[in-house]
């Protein structure tokens, strides 16, 4: 898991400059959303525009599978064949999707292991610290060691005076002391202790709203995303509407709340986004961009070709004009002809008058 160490000490100094302006780390997972929102923007971008070209793709294919009813074999092959003109692809979305998750194991390493990602204090200082925590009676057989950093965090105030070196000279210069206890103090958070885990927390607490919230808001916004666009999930990519909030529950039940309460924050956030960028990429707009674009490409294709005039061709006007001409003659020509028959009958039969 050392990449994920390794993206939360990255996360973790964002973490730490929003919660050293406000003191209170509820706050700064709402800064750290935002601006990881703003990084994040051009995969949104990109998410947004598979989503509004799978919904065009979804209603031509429904137009191709009623008429040829019940010919699959046929229906397929013109499937095929759309996906390559509309130049859809269905993993096209995975990686935008992919990110959020990734952003959330940053987040929760981040947590988990706040002295050394987020406070970015040496590991060999904190290492012996675990060490001499476990060594404690009455505490070691009870420290967690996965949430180890964590437990140092809620009662440094009380355990300070036991983690020490070999020589009995205290593990963490003043300053470090000092950024703990602070660090310690902000994760109460509308009666929310952050560094609690729902499944350890007492039904008063309500530490259990955040995984049902985190479920809530997933649900919610998947649904009002598919109706915005227009896209229809069947079988079992339907059930994904509620498998993935599911799991996002589940492990937001089990973690740490401030994992949890980040991710009701990204999905809240990540909702107004996409209602924003369906002003500008919904699937009716990207379709008449496309449409724009093919009139225009079909214009320069014809533009590019050279025109060979044909000898034998002649423009309709031209035609209309050359049968109107060869009308014109042969009514003259029979006007002529007429006109001689009738001049040779009078001479021929003109024998003068007798005197």
């Amino acid at each position: 898991m050392d990449i994920f160490n390794f993206i939360g000490g990255i996360f973790g100094y964002i973490l730490w400059a929003a919660f050293y302006l406000v003191q209170n780390f509820g706050v700064a997972i709402i800064i750290f959303t935002i601006i990881i929102k703003l990084i994040l923007f051009p995969f949104s971008v990109k998410q947004q525009k598979s989503m509004a070209a799978n919904a065009r793709f979804q209603k031509k294919q429904r137009e191709i599978m009623e008429r040829y009813g019940n010919d699959r074999v046929k229906a397929n092959e013109e499937v095929q064949k759309l996906m390559q003109k509309e130049n859809v692809s269905m993993t096209a979305g995975c990686l935008p999707m992919m990110a959020p998750m990734l952003v959330m194991l940053g987040v929760y390493y981040s947590v988990i292991n706040p002295l050394t990602n987020t406070l970015h204090i040496a590991s060999d200082k904190v290492a012996a610290a675990l060490a001499s925590l476990s060594a404690l009676p009455g505490i070691g057989t009870t420290v967690n060691t996965q949430y180890g950093q964590i437990s140092i965090v809620k009662y440094f105030d009380k355990l300070q005076g036991y983690l020490m070196n070999a020589d009995g000279t205290a593990l963490f210069t003043p300053e470090e002391a000092k950024s703990i206890n602070e660090f310690g103090n902000g994760f109460n958070f509308l009666g929310w202790d952050l560094l609690a885990s729902p499944n350890t927390s007492s039904f008063a607490s309500l530490m259990w709203l955040i995984p049902v919230l985190c479920f809530v808001t997933s649900v919610a916004s998947m649904f009002f995303m598919q109706k915005m666009n227009g896209t229809q999930m069947k079988g079992c990519m339907a059930a994904m509407i509620f498998v993935m909030p599911l799991f996002s529950a589940w492990i937001a039940y089990n973690v740490p709340g401030a994992v949890g309460f980040y991710w009701i924050a990204s999905t809240v956030f990540g909702f107004g986004q996409s209602l924003l960028l369906n002003q500008f990429y919904s699937a009716s707009i990207i379709e008449a961009k496309t449409e724009a674009q093919r009139v225009v490409l079909r214009k320069q294709q014809e533009a590019e070709v050279a025109f060979i005039e044909n000898p034998d061709y002649v423009a309709p006007s031209q035609q209309n004009k050359k049968q109107n001409v060869v009308k014109a003659e042969k009514t003259n020509s029979k006007k002529q002809s007429k006109s001689k028959k009738s001049g040779n009958s009078s001479g021929s039969s003109y024998q003068g008058k007798k005197k």
